[in-house]
């Protein structure tokens, strides 16, 4: 059925379309569709006729079902970001740090150093900022609050990986001035 405009007036055979749609079970938007009616015209004469559209609870029960599975799932997403934060802290507090290098005839070698190239701190501390970041701001959908505790504690562990950067960068300068 074709879309009416606003303007076209309200006929009895509006009201038991309307009614007999109702009594059919259909919904608000199917009786829309329907009627070719929009949701205020189809609202105001159900109401009118004491017509009511029992599918709220229907939607609010799936609605918060909705909400309480992304709840879930931002939880797995947090707990993931933490897993990953982790295993780059754990690579970072290894004795040995290993990682792949081409050499100038372009082979590829992996070597073995006390401490990771200043290139891949900065870049692994980059991401672990990152990925606590991002899960301070999925744990504060669900918190509601906290917020700015959570800011907090991540301005000091950014501190602290910008310290242990600056640390590395000082201990390879002066390093670098040991070699023959």
């Amino acid at each position: 059925m074709a879309i009416r405009n606003g303007f076209e007036p309200v006929t009895d055979a509006d009201y038991q379309r309307i009614r007999e749609l109702h009594a059919q079970g259909l919904g608000r938007n199917e009786i829309m569709k329907a009627t070719g009616r929009g949701a205020s015209v189809v609202s105001r004469l159900a109401r009118e006729m004491g017509l009511q559209f029992t599918r709220g609870g229907e939607v609010a029960t799936a609605t918060a079902a909705r909400q309480a599975d992304n709840k879930a799932r931002r939880g797995l997403a947090v707990q993931r970001l933490y897993d990953r934060v982790e295993r780059i802290q754990d690579r970072l507090d290894e004795d040995d740090y290993r990682y792949q290098h081409v050499t100038h005839t372009g082979l590829v070698v992996t070597v073995t150093d006390e401490y990771p190239p200043a290139a891949d701190e900065k870049h692994l501390a980059s991401a672990v900022t990152g990925y606590l970041n991002a899960a301070a701001r999925l744990e504060a959908i669900d918190a509601g609050d906290g917020a700015d505790d959570a800011r907090s504690m991540l301005g000091k562990i950014m501190t602290g990986l910008a310290d242990v950067y600056r640390e590395q960068q000082e201990a390879d300068t002066e390093g670098a001035g040991d070699d023959p």
